[in-house]
């Protein structure tokens, strides 16, 4: 048995060794151990080229550049930097739109001249945006025993995108964009159509003749510094035939000799947007352009370039992917020079589809026409403070637009990009409209809010009807003076008696409507706000074809938030007659008009009737379903009878404009508004259905700062009524 150390010597040999170890250098690290330590590259196994194939494309397949790039060989690195090898992928996908990718493995071989070697074979299926799906079958990817990684590893090279990009070929994508589908109205009248013309202006390099003087010719052609159009010139081979740019008919025949001496220049003749009404309906169909930078990348992921002209405003923006269509395109892989070696997949175009709309072109001229006449019968009256009007009739059933004014009106060929009447004219035009205090590029109909006046009346009887705080046949003795808080009066200085609900609609009774306010809010202060909402006002009616405001329905909360105010009864007492923090749209009106009119359902405004291609059978466009104002049937059979009463009654307050008139064989409802204005003269109001038994229409217009609604509105909309039914 050994003797144990003693205690010392141990502690003694701990510190020599302790010390040794301070003063030695350090033991080196053992090294990894390697795939296949005992065996020359030429005997690394098959399998193992195998799992460094597959994991190389499933690397590819998430999308995994930096997995790819560790599974290349050494000098595959040395040869491509990450950056490049990156950036090589980025490109070639943004070109063919790549969204995924997969692969199916085929087989592998070993190059028995050279067992360092291996070929795995496999296909790759490509989804893209533009091209769909396709395969590329047959691929090889080339592995190497490489024995700095001690492993098979990936003989990188741009072969392995495609393997005619070895060579330096790239991928290129050649769209062929459909012409943009025409706009009708609903009986086939075009209104928008690609028959204007422009000419594209495409040069080869090598063939100019007076380098010099061909691109100052080019500049003073496409209106573009010199710079800029050699830069473009001189970033393609010598050799390609480059459109390099647009120019208006008119520009044509002022350089194309110029162009043709000093450049050998070609020109294509192609369609461009022409409206075929000048001022008709401008702010419905809207106007084509240039798209905006944001606009940019989602377009060209569709395929189109980022100088196409796409819908900039009213439908030709709403439905500009239908109109549009999708391009046709081509992936080709093409050599330095510009040569195809190679088409990789194409796709069919998706040509674009014409829209039909609701209303008839002849019956919106006539709209148009009439508050136009309005404005210069009263040119020496209303007309000289009155900056604009608007008007617009509905089908009460479908909710289809069958008229929209917006007046004054501009021309919209002035604001397509190469428009028919020459950029020169056309920029004097949009300078002379965008100056005119009227704005006429706002479309009033959707986007003017406007206090209501008397016309709220109607909303405000339904109120207090359908909650239950006034009775149907609730009295009121109107004695020209209400002074619950202030002293307000009457329009008729002397009242108008003692009036039932449906009376004080066609007398248009203030005093009873504030009474009206004042009951609702000691009620509860949210009553009438919210019946306003429920009845369409302060909101989006749901119109999806032309953008619209919201216009304003003040409440307790409301009021609170933006003035730091408690509501009272007096803010109940204004909303009631139209006024205080209450805007509305004429759309809005018309649409509770037609509810009104329809038995209580608020109907989907619509623009756009029929969808489809010429010559096949055409579809309808989708429409959301109407909207219950969920009023009891009473209430409304009270309300349309005080307002059918507003043309017929003595006491009426547009009787005068209707006696005499062939509506009265159908009978029109409707109810006056004049909406106080801080700025100036009231805004004219008149709302309406017809006919009275079987309602098919509903019309509004109001007319800024003219006056009384009777006077000045609701004449409009007589004759607006007279020419619909072919009753002048």
């Amino acid at each position: 048995m050994q003797r144990p150390m003693p205690r010392l010597l141990i502690s003694a040999a701990v510190i020599i060794a302790l010390f040794a170890a301070a003063c030695s250098p350090p033991p080196r690290q053992a090294a990894l151990p390697l795939p296949t330590p005992t065996l020359p590259p030429s005997d690394y196994p098959l399998e193992d080229a195998e799992r460094t194939a597959r994991l190389y494309l499933e690397a590819w397949r998430r999308g995994d550049f930096a997995g790819m790039y560790n599974l290349l060989s050494f000098a595959s690195q040395e040869a491509n930097p990450f950056d490049d090898f990156r950036a090589l992928y980025d490109d070639s996908y943004a070109t063919m739109t790549f969204e995924a990718l997969s692969f199916r493995p085929v087989t592998i071989l070993r190059d028995e001249s050279n067992r360092s070697l291996a070929t795995f074979h496999y296909d790759v299926t490509f989804s893209t945006r533009m091209l769909g799906d396709f395969t590329d079958s047959g691929r090889s990817l080339w592995l190497v025993a490489d024995a700095r990684n001690a492993a098979w590893r990936v003989a990188w090279s741009a072969r392995d995108i495609f393997a005619q990009m070895a060579d330096g070929g790239r991928l290129r994508l050649d769209p062929t964009v459909p012409n943009r589908a025409n706009i009708y109205d609903r009986d086939g009248s075009v209104l928008a159509d690609q028959n204007g013309r422009v000419v594209t202006v495409n040069v080869t390099r090598a063939q100019i003749p007076e380098y010099t003087d061909c691109l100052n010719a080019l500049s003073a052609a496409l209106a573009e510094p010199v710079a800029d159009i050699q830069a473009r010139l001189e970033a393609r081979p010598p050799d390609w035939l480059i459109e390099l740019g647009i120019i208006e008919a008119q520009t044509y025949q002022a350089t194309h000799t110029a162009l043709e001496t000093f450049c050998d220049a070609g020109f294509n003749n192609r369609p461009a947007r022409r409206y075929a009404t000048p001022h008709l309906a401008p702010h419905i169909l809207g106007y084509v352009g240039y798209p905006s930078a944001a606009e940019i990348p989602a377009l060209e992921a569709a395929g189109f370039a980022q100088d196409s002209i796409i819908g900039r405003s009213g439908l030709e923006a709403s439905w500009d992917e239908t109109l549009r269509g999708q391009p046709a395109a081509r992936l080709l892989i093409v050599t330095p020079n510009g040569q195809v070696v190679r088409e990789l997949a194409r796709s069919s175009a998706r040509p674009g589809e014409s829209i039909w709309l609701t209303f008839d072109a002849d019956f919106q001229a006539q709209a148009q026409q009439i508050i136009a006449d309005a404005y210069t019968i009263a040119k020496d009256g209303w007309a000289l403070e009155s900056l604009g009007a608007a008007a617009v009739v509905m089908d009460v059933r479908t909710g289809a637009i069958l008229a929209m004014v917006s007046y004054p009106t501009f021309d919209n060929n002035a604001y397509t990009p190469f428009p028919v009447m020459g950029r020169e004219a056309a920029d004097e035009i949009i300078r002379e409209t965008q100056a005119d205090p009227a704005n006429p590029e706002v479309n009033r109909a959707v986007q003017g809010t406007y206090p209501l006046g008397s016309v709220m009346k109607t909303v405000s009887a339904a109120a207090a009807a359908d909650s239950g705080v006034y009775a149907l046949d609730e009295r009121y003795t109107c004695t020209g003076i209400w002074d619950r808080d202030i002293t307000r009066y009457d329009w008729l200085p002397q009242g108008h008696g003692t009036v039932d609900l449906a009376e004080s609609l066609t007398t248009s009774c203030n005093p009873y409507y504030y009474e009206v306010g004042y009951h609702l809010s000691q009620t509860d202060p949210w009553l009438l706000p919210n019946y306003a909402r429920q009845l369409g006002f302060g909101g989006p009616t749901g119109m999806t074809d032309l953008a619209e405001a919201q216009g304003l329905i003040g409440d307790p909360e409301w009021l609170r938030v933006n003035y730091g105010a408690t509501w009272t009864f007096s803010e109940a007492v204004n909303m009631s007659i139209g006024q205080g923090y209450l805007d509305v749209t004429p759309l809005q009106v018309v649409r509770w008009f037609a509810a009104i009119a329809n038995g209580g359902t608020l109907p989907h405004p619509h623009l756009v009737g029929q969808v489809g291609l010429i010559g096949e059978t055409l579809r309808p466009a989708p429409v959301g379903a109407g909207t219950p104002t969920n009023l009891r049937p009473d209430v409304i059979a009270t309300v349309r009878q005080g307002i059918c009463a507003v043309t017929t009654s003595p006491v009426g307050t547009a009787v005068f404009v209707f006696d005499g008139s062939p509506l009265q064989t159908i009978g029109v409802c409707g109810k006056t508004g004049t909406a106080q204005n801080p700025q100036g003269t009231s805004h004219a109001w008149f709302a309406a259905y017809a006919p009275r038994d079987n309602p098919e229409i509903a019309v509004v217009a109001i007319i800024e700062n003219s006056g009384e609604g009777s006077g000045v509105a609701a004449p409009i909309v007589r004759d607006l009524l007279e020419a619909y039914f072919g009753l002048d």
